[in-house]
């Protein structure tokens, strides 16, 4: 069963949170050969409540849509970082990150901080009005492990558009990290589906 944790906020919105440990090596990390890209998820793995659309496999980072992870910690691999885009006509969106550390312990590093950002979302300062309800849907048991967490936000003062539900998936597989994340302002999120979906994308890795 989920787990909430609710807090009212009136102060700036948490877009500008930093992942506060680095878990790159600087710039040996920048020097580092492109390794072969794990696996990754296809259109057919995400739940099927939705009419999926997705963009190329492409190298980096990409862009960070979530509210919790906006900017990136120092020293984070700029190689063996690739990203792909899932869009619906309108209401959805996710992503899958995946990236290839030098190191294990980089990659174990890089997890914990990650969930522990996912998992403290809520309960940093919101706009007025602005309602945040965290979910910590629980462990996925998967190679190295992953966990879901989600978070439900209500803005009183929305006449379009009040509610926003988002899933934050986190997946290891020895040295290799993957996020698969999801966001709607539509209906329920798709936990049971989504933990599929995120239990695919790790093992899709190797």
């Amino acid at each position: 069963m989920a787990v909430r944790t609710r807090v009212r906020g009136g102060c700036v919105v948490a877009g500008a949170a930093v992942l506060a440990v680095a878990v790159g090596s600087g710039p040996a990390a920048g020097a580092d050969p492109w390794r072969p890209r794990p696996g990754s998820l296809y259109i057919s793995d995400l739940p099927r409540t939705e009419s999926w659309r997705a963009a190329p496999i492409a190298r980096g980072w990409g862009d960070s849509y979530d509210e919790c992870l906006e900017r990136w910690p120092e020293g984070r691999p700029e190689v063996n970082v690739w990203h792909r885009d899932f869009t619906t006509a309108e209401t959805a969106f996710a992503q899958q990150k995946v990236v290839v550390f030098a190191s294990e312990a980089e990659a174990v590093a890089f997890a914990e901080v990650t969930r522990r950002n996912y998992a403290g979302c809520a309960n940093r300062p919101q706009p007025p009005g602005v309602t945040a309800t965290g979910f910590d849907h629980g462990v996925v048991d998967v190679e190295e492990g992953a966990t879901l967490q989600g978070m439900h936000t209500f803005d009183a003062g929305a006449h379009d558009r009040p509610d926003f539900n988002y899933l934050w998936g986190v997946g290891r597989d020895g040295d290799t990290v993957t996020l698969v994340l999801w966001s709607s302002y539509w209906g329920e999120p798709p936990v049971a589906a989504w933990r599929n979906t995120l239990r695919t994308a790790v093992d899709k890795l190797y």
